[in-house]
């Protein structure tokens, strides 16, 4: 960071920056093509589960009529693949149900990748959706492009009732390297970094301003994804408008805990550790004040289910490439805000040294309360989209990734938001390549794990300046 500021307000190229953002979010939302169900799609709600999957044949194309019986707790149905492969069951109770997938109805030359694992069972919960995964092909070759590994056990999946989506395996043991699954990972872990980005941003820019190391900044994104599911869900308004709606929500918390909280503890002198230790109350707190409104379930933003596009191999979701056109125009407003706005070199001149940017005439509380409301806002559109990724949400989302977050900004650099975009993409990249080799279940230790490494080779991080001490 350079400590040099410009002077001269230009608040027009501000606004400017920002009503570009807006209308290009807008631009995507529109282009991006609409997600499409099933004729006879399963809609999980207060009276009904869904029991569903998706079918592909080895090759990786969709395997139609073929037919899926589901018996249990008094109940019989069954339901027969679309042209999409899709297939869904809708019952009533909770509890274990059987699938069995008749191998009769299978396309020509098709046999299951794991016979052993037909019928299987799978257990409903009333107002969630459980998928029960039948991979086709030989143990030795998995089909292109799906996420299912060749001793895939298991019956239940982060994006419920299609191809498990890509960062959320519903293996929890490595399958064996091939190209594809290389290059599925890898496109999963820039996606997974890019989303991680925008918490972290926000993380480093309240770092870099106040010196806090803010422990409840994962509720912020845990507040973004509940915000958007109840005005998505329980309101039933467009889900751009729901997204929208919940980043204003994020934005208001972080104005609303600058005035309400931190302002009033800086003015009487408290330290970054006393200020460090309420963070983690805050954050106890507000993870169950979520659980006690939300419940202890998933949730999803969206019920629809998600159209994918093969690119060599690669299976992507629209929703994902939304979601990460979505994260990567916030991002490249950020740094356009930091970099060519009188405001945000003010805030880069508060981060280098506050006490001489005060005496340059910047009003160094109005930047960090500035500072607060982006940082929140970035966190809350971080949970809208991670949310929508992995299709799937809960009370305590914001406090699984906190550990990745405060390992990409010491990553990257503490206190540089461009340093945490870098760590944000390592962590990424590296949390979804390590399940190449190691279990699913590990692959963010394994991100932890870089980090310590890295540090111990370049203590300040990859962007960060080396300081001397003493």
């Amino acid at each position: 960071m350079r400590s040099a500021v410009v002077h001269g307000v230009r608040p027009a190229r501000a606004r400017a920056a920002l009503v570009t953002l807006m209308l290009a979010l807008l631009l995507c939302a529109w282009w991006a093509p609409p997600a499409t169900a099933a004729a006879a799609e399963c809609v999980p709600d207060s009276e009904t589960a869904c029991i569903s999957g998706r079918i592909r044949t080895a090759a990786g194309d969709p395997a139609t009529g073929v037919r899926i019986v589901v018996e249990g707790q008094g109940f019989a149905g069954e339901a027969t693949t679309d042209a999409d492969g899709r297939w869904s069951v809708a019952v009533s109770e909770d509890g274990e149900y059987t699938v069995t997938l008749d191998t009769e109805s299978l396309p020509p030359g098709e046999t299951l990748r794991n016979p052993q694992d037909n019928p299987r069972t799978v257990t409903a919960d009333v107002g969630a959706s459980t998928a029960a995964l039948f991979p086709l092909g030989s143990a030795s070759s998995p089909s292109p492009g799906t996420s299912e590994s060749p001793s895939d056990p298991g019956t239940t999946s982060p994006d419920p009732g299609v191809d498990v989506e890509p960062g959320a395996e519903d293996s929890s043991r490595p399958g064996a390297i091939t190209f594809p699954r290389v290059a599925q990972q890898f496109t999963s872990g820039i996606i997974f970094g890019l989303l991680l980005a925008l918490a972290s941003v926000g993380l480093s820019l309240i770092y870099g301003t106040t010196g806090l190391s803010s422990f409840s900044h994962g509720e912020q994104v845990t507040l973004g994804a509940l915000a958007a599911y109840v005005f998505a869900q329980l309101m039933d308004l467009p889900l751009l408008v729901a997204g929208i709606l919940a980043v204003v929500v994020g934005a208001l918390s972080g104005y609303a805990q600058d005035a309400g909280i931190w302002k009033p503890l800086r003015k009487r002198g408290m330290g970054p550790v006393q200020l460090m230790i309420i963070t983690i109350g805050l954050s106890m707190a507000l993870q169950y004040t979520f659980q006690f409104f939300f419940g202890g379930g998933r949730l999803r933003i969206s019920i629809a289910t998600p159209t994918s596009i093969n690119v060599g191999g690669v299976i992507i979701a629209h929703q994902s490439l939304l979601s990460t056109a979505i994260a990567a125009l916030a991002l490249g407003g950020v740094a356009f805000f930091l970099q060519r706005t009188w405001t945000g070199r003010a805030t880069r001149a508060v981060a280098d040294n506050p006490a001489l940017a005060a005496a340059s005439g910047i009003n160094v509380e109005r930047i960090i309360r500035l500072v607060w409301i982006v940082g929140a806002g970035l966190a809350a559109l971080g949970g809208v989209l991670i949310g929508l990724y992995f299709n799937v949400t809960s009370w305590n989302m914001g406090g699984t990734i906190l550990l990745l977050m405060f390992a990409a900004v010491t990553l990257g650099g503490l206190g540089t938001a461009f340093g945490a975009l870098v760590g944000s993409i390592v962590i990424g990249l590296v949390s979804e390549m390590s399940s190449l080799v190691i279990p699913s279940d590990l692959r963010y230790a394994g991100a932890l794990v870089i980090l310590i490494l890295v540090l111990l080779v370049r203590p300040q991080g990859i962007l960060g300046r080396a300081e001397r001490i003493g």
